[in-house]
C-alpha cells in the first residue's frame, strides 16, 4: 500500500513541475507547439493519477471489508 501512495505522490509532484514549466513557457512567449506538448503530458499525468488513486481506494475498501 505503501508503493501506491509513493507513486500517488510522485505523479502530483510530476504533474505540479509540468503546470509550473507550462505557465513558465507560456509568461515568455513560447510557441504553441511547445506549450500543446506540456499540455498533453499533463493530461497524461493526470489520466494515470486518477487511475492510481481509483486503484489505491479500491484497494483500501478492500483492506477495510476484511
Amino acid at each position: 500500500m505503501e508503493n501506491r501512495f509513493r507513486e500517488i505522490d510522485d505523479l502530483v509532484l510530476q504533474l505540479k513541475g509540468l503546470v509550473l514549466v507550462r505557465e513558465l513557457l507560456a509568461s515568455r512567449g513560447a510557441g504553441a507547439d511547445e506549450i500543446d506538448v506540456h499540455s498533453v503530458e499533463i493530461e497524461r499525468v493526470r489520466e494515470r493519477l486518477a487511475g492510481e488513486v481509483r486503484r489505491t481506494g479500491d484497494a483500501v475498501a478492500v483492506a477495510i471489508a476484511a
